[in-house]
């Protein structure tokens, strides 16, 4: 079951943000349980002193006490897999929460088209990202790594390096070895010896693709043009 926050210090906006949730849930055929909150520090409070636990927040920006901008920092050490959509009226905020790496923005003159287009692709992409591990077995540990978590994975010499959220494991396999036992279509090779997973991709610029936690790794030229490619089928396709 998804968990949803809905944010906002106008009371009438977050009834009607719940509403609009709901019907999308409904319509993606998933479940979930929705919090409101007019109080943006009580958001605060209960994810970064009660441990609460949220899949996607959607949030106004402009709120007394602490911001959507700044609720969306301060949060992150605690919920850093958490999708944002940032629902406001200006739209000079747009810049700044790109930086923030937020899932969508959503201008609230136009609420009724883009935020149930939103709360859908954010849905399945969560969805996307649940449930699929990748196993490392040695004589001494047996250890799971939930393929949402891998950024990338690289060879070294005989061997796999794979970066996740949790830090580097080393398995004693080859690089395409590891990439057929993924079997997942997120992964992708951008070099012959780096794989990377397309859910942390946030841009390709001059030859490099950006991770969300800000690694920049090298497209070799003869992959260039294929990665775009996948890129754009993959999302396509998924969202």
């Amino acid at each position: 079951m998804l968990k949803i926050a809905v944010c906002d210090d106008d009371k009438t906006a977050v009834q009607t943000h719940k509403k609009i949730t709901e019907v999308c849930l409904r319509q993606c055929g998933s479940a979930g349980k929705i919090e409101l909150y007019t109080d943006s520090d009580n958001l605060l409070y209960d994810i970064t002193k009660d441990s609460f636990f949220f899949d996607l927040i959607l949030l106004d920006i402009e709120m007394p006490g602490n911001t959507g901008m700044e609720i969306a920092e301060k949060i992150k050490p605690f919920l850093p897999n958490v999708k944002i959509i940032f629902i406001t009226s200006h739209i000079e905020y747009a810049i700044d929460a790109f930086e923030l790496s937020i899932f969508r923005y959503v201008p609230k003159n136009d609420i009724d088209k883009r935020l149930s287009a939103a709360i859908q692709d954010a849905v399945k992409l969560i969805e996307l990202e649940d449930g699929k591990t990748y196993t490392i077995q040695t004589n001494n540990r047996l250890e799971k790594i939930p393929c949402r978590d891998i950024y990338y994975i690289e060879r070294e010499g005989k061997n796999a390096a794979i970066t996740a959220v949790g830090g580097i494991s080393k398995v004693r396999k080859s690089l395409q070895q590891v990439y057929e036992e993924l079997n997942a279509d997120e992964f992708i090779y951008i070099d012959r010896g780096c794989i990377v997973n397309m859910i942390h991709l946030m841009q390709i610029k001059d030859g490099m693709a950006i991770l969300k936690n800000g690694s920049p790794l090298p497209i070799s030229r003869s992959h260039l043009q294929e990665v775009k490619i996948q890129v754009n089928n993959y999302w396509g396709t998924h969202i």
